[in-house]
């Protein structure tokens, strides 16, 4: 399967740090063309940098349906599409959160990920793939996790809509658990780390997962050519304990 990306058209939306980036970057390291965006110029630049030669990125606005559908006209045809844009979680007590604030988190992850869908799938190639991002909280949620685990559970669902819908191309997801991103950048970075090391001390692979580990899953569904409407959980076990 080393050689199956090898030329092949990947777009990563959301490729421009964490999980996204490091899904770009495996990519591109297996020979695929690579196109990273997301809404900040600066995070593009600073990922192209550091990504094989010959990845390309650009600014998308992807709370925005114009300017995602106006990205696709523009790209033409490609072979597999990542969504992995999403802003900091929303965490907190339903009665002490704003709807209006429920609404804007499902902006990006849920509406984003669906006009992605809609504009870009008509453009995808033979044998070629979707996969989206979700998380482990939709089956695990903590107190105050509410609207996470809700985005979580509908992407799911949208997950196996999907793949149905526009069968033969393949859809799945991928449900990462804790991982070293910039998803925690607003904690201290003592609470951080005590969150990491808790969390890792607790689940059956002993630490919290790196970005890296979660491309690997994302690489897979590209590859593989006969799973469609599934979801990868790819959390060190920690729904387990």
């Amino acid at each position: 399967m080393n050689d199956q990306l090898k030329g092949k058209k990947v777009i990563v939306l959301g490729g421009s740090a964490g999980i996204g980036f490091a899904t770009a970057n495996a990519a591109a390291e297996e020979g695929a063309d690579v196109i990273i965006a997301s809404s900040n110029q600066e995070r593009i630049d600073l990922a192209l940098s550091a990504l094989p030669a010959g990845a390309k990125g650009f600014v998308v606005d992807l709370s925005n349906e114009a300017e995602i559908e106006s990205f696709f006209h523009r790209e033409g045809r490609f072979d597999h599409l990542v969504y992995t844009a999403g802003e900091q979680l929303l965490l907190g007590e339903l009665a002490a959160t704003a709807v209006n604030d429920i609404k804007k988190a499902f902006t990006l992850r849920y509406y984003g990920a669906l006009c992605a869908v809609k504009y870009g799938s008509p453009n995808i190639n033979r044998n070629g793939t979707i996969t989206l991002t979700t998380g482990i909280a939709s089956r695990r949620p903590n107190k105050g996790w509410t609207t996470a685990a809700g985005i979580c559970g509908a992407m799911e669902g949208l997950t196996r809509a999907l793949a149905v819908e526009l069968a033969p191309i393949r859809v799945n997801a991928v449900s990462p658990g804790l991982v070293r991103t910039s998803l925690w950048a607003n904690m201290t970075a003592t609470d951080r780390e005590a969150l990491y090391e808790t969390v890792g001390n607790a689940i059956p692979v002993g630490r919290v997962g790196e970005p890296e580990d979660i491309s690997a899953a994302y690489l897979y569904l590209m590859k593989q050519e006969y799973g469609t409407g599934q979801v990868i959980i790819a959390d060190g076990g920690n729904i387990l304990v």
